[in-house]
């Protein structure tokens, strides 16, 4: 389980740093920021926002909120990259216990205290919960339901919940800064799933990952289907990166996607080709093919209809297309990154990037 762990006198609570990368995120930022400030923790913090060349005015407000209050710093994160970012921030900040905070996220007011709690009681490494995703408009709403179903994102415990105790990965992260220093960062080169690959060096060093429920952390959705489609997209690229590099038995979940998108599209081409059978005086047997994507349509609409929790009937609406949205980006993204293509795509950009960087393993 690790050590219990404090750079505080006996009886005093340890301070905590969060770290927050930041890039056009003008729209979040406030209400993250806020959320810090607004904690009920009576331990020593500080705020560490690493901002990236943002175009959106964000740089500009993260330079208001840290003249309004000093415990909030701003450093440049010339990548601009989240990995980056948080290592930057890691590195400009010297308290014991680390928050790893989204500029989507909204912290809520006992969440650093119930945190520390936990590791001051069990002595983890790394300790986490829930991605309690919360829409602000009918869109988002149908995104938020999608990510807290086990159609939508498979029913991880970081979405959906589940029992405390040691786990694979979790959302965010309240780490020890003694662990980060025995396992290293998190590692640059990898631009989307960077925690879940960290989380997977702090077990094999013999250290342990923490699920508590009763940590939630609301999340804000992307506002537009296109962009929803670009963080998929990604997400399941890097998704395929990992599976490939780090195999274990819960990759096998992660081909799901790839091989429904694979199944759909080869089922809908075939069924096109029955048509052309049936066009020509064939018998059109390959009609039946058209089974496959009408499972799938099946499998998506009831869903939609059966989706729990108090959704408006627009928000079931959009959902007919957020699934899939989510499905097809994801396993499409797959393909490429599973061969080789995200990690070959991300090592000409760390060749190109600057002298900031750090070895993951340093």
């Amino acid at each position: 389980m690790g050590r219990e762990t404090s750079d505080a006198p006996s009886g005093a609570l340890p301070g905590v740093s969060y770290v927050m990368p930041v890039l056009n995120d003008v729209t979040h930022v406030r209400a993250a920021v806020d959320s810090l400030l607004d904690q009920d923790y009576e331990g020593p913090f500080d705020v560490a926002i690493a901002v990236g060349p943002s175009i959106d005015g964000t740089n500009e407000l993260v330079e208001e909120l840290s003249r309004a209050d000093a415990r909030v710093k701003v450093i440049d994160n010339l990548v601009g990259s989240t990995p980056a970012g948080l290592n930057i921030a890691i590195r400009a900040t010297s308290n014991p216990i680390i928050v790893r905070v989204d500029a989507h996220s909204v912290l809520p007011r006992d969440y650093t205290r119930i945190a520390v709690e936990a590791i001051l009681r069990t002595g983890a490494g790394n300790v986490g919960g829930i991605m309690d995703a919360r829409g602000t408009s009918v869109f988002e709403d149908a995104v938020a339901a999608a990510y807290g179903s086990r159609v939508g994102l498979g029913g991880t415990p970081h979405h959906v919940g589940g029992e405390e105790g040691p786990a694979d990965t979790v959302y965010l992260g309240v780490f020890r800064r003694d662990v980060l220093a025995d396992v290293g960062l998190f590692d640059e080169r990898i631009k989307r799933g960077q925690d879940w690959e960290l989380n997977r060096r702090i077990r094999a060093g013999g250290h342990t990952v923490w699920f508590t429920p009763k940590l939630r952390v609301v999340y804000r959705p992307r506002p537009t289907l296109s962009r929803l489609a670009r963080q998929f997209f990604s997400t399941g690229m890097w998704r395929g990166e990992l599976s490939r590099r780090f195999p274990s038995r819960n990759t096998l979940r992660y081909f799901v996607p790839p091989l429904m998108v694979i199944g759909v599209t080869a089922g809908t081409l075939l069924g096109i080709g029955g048509i052309v059978q049936a066009a020509i005086g064939v018998v059109p047997w390959l009609l039946a093919a058209f089974a496959v994507p009408a499972f799938y349509a099946l499998t998506v609409l009831l869903a939609a209809v059966g989706m729990p929790g108090p959704i408006s009937a627009r928000a079931r609406l959009w959902l007919l297309v957020v699934l899939p949205c989510i499905h097809f980006c994801w396993g499409i993204g797959f393909i490429p990154g599973y061969l080789l293509l995200a990690s070959n795509i991300a090592a000409q950009k760390y060749e190109k990037g600057n002298d900031t960087r750090v070895n993951p393993q340093s």
